[in-house]
């Protein structure tokens, strides 16, 4: 069974709170929308204080071009991620990235090619022989399935440590000239941050000088079919604009239990067994609906509010926030744990542990 060893998260430097973005919104959208006082109150509704973003707020009141955008974005991404697998590495006591035999970088919010991590790779003592896999589209699911495709890579390479890093800068994708619902409700929600996790095989040296981890039992990805239009990107000439449906919260109410039921039945488990659920923060509605579909109550998503409370929802980054105020609980040995999140596609990732 692959473990999850250590977390490193990041944050950007600029914070900025939600009273702040909700002034900008109000001076940026007022003209298009009669209604904007009504239309505001997504920004308190949503019970966000602060989020945290590549620029200053300033800087986004003008438009921009998508080559200026992605410039700072692989700027930053790089900049995020070293300070993320430093702080990894710093946790797991290494002074050696030779340990590290892959890297799976994700990321939906920018373009790079070379991706993120071979840049990284140029700048910190990597082996040039370290396996890249960058997976992008994701979405808010790419941080739990960034962990599952590790688990499916210490699975066939016991030995094997795998690097998970995760940097979203959902700030950049902002369309100043996209006076949208869609885009007034992402100015309110979305967030940058990036993050890091190190997953160790069976065998590896690593994983047996950790006494207490949580072992991955198990992942589930699901697809439900034809359901493009549910959230993603609409790539333009300006760069990415954001598809956000307002049906998101009753889908999940319907469609997320048979889903968790399915994926936790062969391990004879039902919710009740779950005593940390580490869901990823889509927003205070996708939260509530995860509790009205699986039958939990607030205190389950008590951890889940409170990131998206300090960080807003940073997509894929976002779920390994939530893992890391799991862990300063310290879990006991033989609790179980269901890290799960929602993205494009519509899909589902999730992963069982117990520690």
């Amino acid at each position: 069974m692959p473990y999850i060893l250590t977390t490193a998260v990041q944050n950007p430097p600029h914070c900025i709170p939600q009273s702040q973005t909700a002034d900008f919104a109000r001076m940026l959208f007022s003209e298009s929308f009669s209604d904007i006082d009504r239309l505001l109150k997504v920004f308190a509704n949503g019970e966000i204080e602060k989020r945290y973003f590549a620029m200053p707020v300033e800087w986004f009141n003008k438009p921009r071009t998508l080559q200026e955008k992605n410039d700072i974005y692989i700027k930053t991404a790089v900049e995020l991620g070293e300070a993320c697998i430093s702080k990894s590495m710093v946790q797991l006591g290494l002074t050696d990235l030779d340990d590290i035999d892959a890297i799976f970088f994700i990321s939906s919010s920018g373009l790079s090619t070379p991706s993120i991590e071979a840049r990284i790779m140029n700048k910190m003592p990597f082996s040039q022989h370290t396996k890249r896999i960058p997976i992008w589209g994701l979405g808010c699911a790419g941080g739990a399935a960034g962990l599952a495709r590790a688990y499916d890579y210490c699975k066939a390479y016991p030995e094997a440590n795998v690097l998970v890093l995760a940097v979203e800068l959902c700030s950049l994708t902002f369309q100043h000239n996209d006076r949208s619902k869609s885009n007034l409700v992402g100015t309110s929600l979305f967030a940058d941050g990036a993050a890091a996790a190190v997953i160790a095989g069976d065998d590896s040296p690593l994983a047996s000088q950790i006494s207490v981890k949580p072992a991955i039992l198990d992942t589930m990805s699901t697809l439900m079919p034809h359901s493009e239009d549910v959230m993603g990107w609409e790539v333009k000439d300006e760069g990415l604009h954001v598809v956000f449906s307002r049906d998101i919260p009753n889908i999940i109410r319907t469609w997320l239990k048979p889903n968790v039921d399915k994926f936790l039945a062969p391990h004879n488990l039902t919710g009740r067994d779950i005593k940390h659920f580490v869901a990823h923060p889509g927003g205070k509605k996708v939260l509530e609906s995860y509790e009205d579909a699986l039958g939990f109550d607030s205190s389950r998503t008590e951890i889940s509010k409170r990131v998206l409370k300090n960080q807003g929802n940073m997509s894929s980054a976002t779920v390994f926030y939530v893992y890391n105020e799991f862990a300063k609980l310290n879990p006991q040995k033989g609790e179980y744990g269901l890290i799960a999140a929602l993205g494009p596609g519509f899909s589902s990732e999730q992963l069982l542990i117990r520690w």
